[in-house]
C-alpha cells in the first residue's frame, strides 16, 4: 500500500526527470557552442608562405661557436628547421683578437679565431649573418666604456671613423679571399647591436655617433666589393627606423636591407613611446608592422625587413615550457606578409651574457637547454617546420592553414595560455571539405603530457649538472613519436587542446573540386 508521500513522489518524478533532461542537454549545448569552429576547403586558393621565422637564429657572443656544445646544439636545430644563417655579437671582439697593436702602435692583425668560427658554420651548412660589433679595444675613443655582458665587450665608438672603416675593408678583404666572393656575397652584414642601448648620451647623440658609424662601415664594404649586403640600424625596441632611412636616403649611404628588434615583453612605452593596453602577444608584430609601414612610407620602400633579434614573454621561466610553441606560432601567424626574415634569440642555452651556464631550465632563450637537453620549443619549431609552402586564408586567431608541394593540408592548432594565468582545455570543432569525408588525419602534438621534458628532468632530481646518459635518456624519453592516425568523420574532427598544446595536423587526401583551384 503507498502512502500519500509516495504518490507526491511518482507524480513528480517525470518532472523531475525532463527537468535534469533538459539541464543535460542545454549543457550539452553550451559545451558544443563554446567550442571553437575552424573550417578549411583544401582547394581554396592559397598564397606563397615562405618560413621566415626558421631562416635565422641568433646565439650568444662570437668565441662560443669555438665551443663542441655550441656547434653540437647548432646541428641538432638545423636537423629540425634547415636554417641557413646564425647571428651572434662580438666577431670583432678582444677575445677573438682580429686588430691590436705592437708596441710601436702598429696595426697588426689575426684572423685565425674568425677562420675557425666561420669555417665551424660554413661546414655545418649555416652561414653567418655577421654583426659587426664590437669595438676592438685598440681603437675605441674611450677603451674603458665596457657593457654589462659577462664578457665585457667595448661598445664605444671609434677613435676615427677612418681606423673603424680600414678594419672593416681589412676584415672584408680577408673573408673574400678565404672563401671566395660567391660565397661571401650570400652573406648579409649587420652594423654593430643596439646603438640605442649601447651607444651613452642622449637619443639625438646616440642617432648621430650611429649614423656615422653606419656610412663608414657601409661604404667600406662596398669599397671592397658592391656584391656585399650591408644593412642596420639593429635597434632595440624597433626603433630608430624612420630617421635612419631618411639619413641613408638623404645622404645616399649604400643599404641592402633594414634590421631591428622586439620581444614580445618589452614594454609598450619602449615599443610604442606611450603604455598602452597591448597584451603581450600582440605587441611583437604589431611593432614589426609599425616598422613595416615605416620603411613602405620611405624613400626606400622595397628594402627587405628582418627582425634580427625577437622572443616570446620569458616571465617564471616560460621559454623553458610548453608555452613557447603556442606563442611562436602566434607571432607566425601574426606576422606573415611583413617581415622576410626573424631571428629568433636563441637556438641553444650554450650562451654567457651573464656568465657560464647555471645549469639546465633556468628559464634561458634557446631551444636546447644546458648539456644538449631539447626543451618544448625545440619539438614545436620541429612540428611548425612541417607546415605548407602555400596559406590559406583563415579567420581563427589560433589556427595556421596550409597547403604543401603534393596538395596535403597541414593545420597548426593551438590553445596560448600566458604564464601565470591558470587557462583551460580548448575544445575546437574543425570542418573541412573538398577532402574524402573519411579522410585519415596524423596527429602530432606538444603539450604539458607530449614533448615536454621538465617532468622527467624533475624525476631525475633536477640535477645541475646532468651526465650525458640522463641527458640521452631525457632526449629519447621526449622525442617525437610517429603520428597518431585519426579519421574525420563526415568531414567533421573534433579535438581538445590542453593549456598551451600545439597541435599539428596533415591530411593528405586531398581531391580539388576546380582543375587548379588549389596552389
Amino acid at each position: 500500500m503507498r502512502s500519500e508521500g509516495a504518490d507526491r513522489d511518482h507524480r513528480r518524478r517525470p518532472v523531475a526527470f525532463v527537468v535534469l533532461a533538459l539541464a543535460a542537454l542545454l549543457a550539452f549545448i553550451a559545451k558544443v557552442s563554446a567550442a571553437e569552429v575552424i573550417r578549411v576547403a583544401a582547394d581554396a586558393p592559397g598564397k606563397p608562405f615562405p618560413h621566415f621565422w626558421q631562416e635565422m637564429f641568433g646565439s650568444g657572443h662570437a668565441t662560443l661557436a669555438m665551443r663542441a656544445d655550441y656547434l653540437r646544439d647548432l646541428r641538432a636545430v638545423k636537423r629540425i628547421t634547415n636554417f641557413r644563417y646564425v647571428r651572434f655579437h662580438g666577431i670583432l671582439d678582444h677575445g677573438v683578437g682580429v686588430y691590436t697593436r705592437d708596441y710601436l702602435g702598429r696595426p697588426v692583425y689575426n684572423f685565425s679565431n674568425v677562420d675557425t668560427i666561420y669555417d665551424g658554420l660554413l661546414k655545418n651548412g649555416v652561414m653567418p649573418f655577421v654583426e659587426l660589433s664590437f669595438m676592438p679595444p685598440a681603437i675605441a675613443a674611450n677603451p674603458y666604456d665596457r657593457y654589462a655582458f659577462w664578457y665585457r665587450p667595448n661598445v664605444s665608438p671609434p677613435q676615427t671613423y677612418g681606423r673603424w672603416a680600414a678594419v672593416i675593408k681589412t676584415f672584408a678583404r680577408h673573408l673574400i679571399a678565404r672563401y671566395g666572393i660567391n660565397e661571401v656575397s650570400k652573406w648579409y652584414f649587420e652594423v654593430w647591436n643596439e646603438p640605442n642601448e649601447t651607444f651613452r648620451g642622449d637619443t639625438w647623440r646616440q642617432q648621430h655617433t650611429y649614423f656615422g658609424l653606419y656610412d663608414a662601415t657601409a661604404r667600406a664594404l662596398k669599397a671592397v666589393s658592391p656584391r656585399l649586403r650591408v644593412g642596420g640600424p639593429a635597434t632595440a625596441h624597433a626603433a630608430w627606423i624612420r630617421a635612419f632611412l631618411h639619413h641613408v636616403a638623404t645622404h645616399h649611404v649604400p643599404i641592402d636591407f633594414v634590421s631591428t628588434h622586439a620581444y614580445a615583453d618589452d614594454s609598450t612605452r619602449a615599443l610604442f613611446g606611450r603604455k598602452l593596453p597591448i597584451s603581450y602577444n600582440d605587441r611583437l608584430c604589431l611593432a614589426v608592422k609599425r616598422v613595416r609601414r615605416e620603411i613602405d612610407q620611405s624613400a626606400l620602400p622595397k628594402l627587405p625587413l628582418f627582425i634580427t633579434e625577437w622572443s616570446v614573454m620569458g616571465e617564471g621561466d616560460a621559454r623553458d615550457t610548453t608555452y613557447v610553441g603556442p606563442a611562436v606560432a602566434d607571432v607566425i601567424r601574426q606576422c606573415d606578409g611583413s617581415v622576410q626574415m626573424m631571428s629568433f634569440w636563441t637556438f641553444s642555452d650554450v650562451f654567457e651574457e651573464d656568465g657560464p651556464n647555471p645549469g639546465p631550465f633556468a628559464g634561458g632563450f634557446g631551444l636546447r637547454a644546458y648539456g644538449g637537453i631539447n626543451k618544448p620549443s625545440y619539438y614545436a619549431f620541429q612540428l611548425l617546420h612541417e607546415l605548407g609552402h602555400k596559406r590559406l586564408a583563415n579567420p581563427s586567431d589560433n589556427a595556421i592553414v596550409t597547403r604543401t608541394r603534393t596538395g596535403a593540408l597541414v593545420i597548426a592548432l593551438w590553445n596560448l595560455v600566458d604564464p601565470g594565468v591558470k587557462g583551460r582545455p580548448k575544445t575546437v570543432r574543425l570542418e573541412v571539405s573538398a577532402v574524402s569525408p573519411n579522410a585519415a588525419v596524423a596527429l602530432q602534438c606538444v603539450d604539458r603530457k607530449h614533448d615536454n621534458v621538465l617532468p622527467v628532468y624533475r624525476a631525475m632530481g633536477s640535477p645541475r649538472y646532468p651526465t650525458r646518459k640522463q641527458v640521452a635518456e631525457m632526449n629519447a624519453a621526449t622525442a617525437l613519436p610517429a603520428p597518431r592516425i585519426l579519421h574525420l568523420r563526415a568531414g567533421v574532427l573534433t579535438l581538445k587542446l590542453r593549456r598551451n598544446a600545439l597541435i599539428l595536423l596533415r591530411i593528405h587526401a586531398v581531391r580539388s573540386r576546380t582543375p587548379g583551384a588549389a596552389g
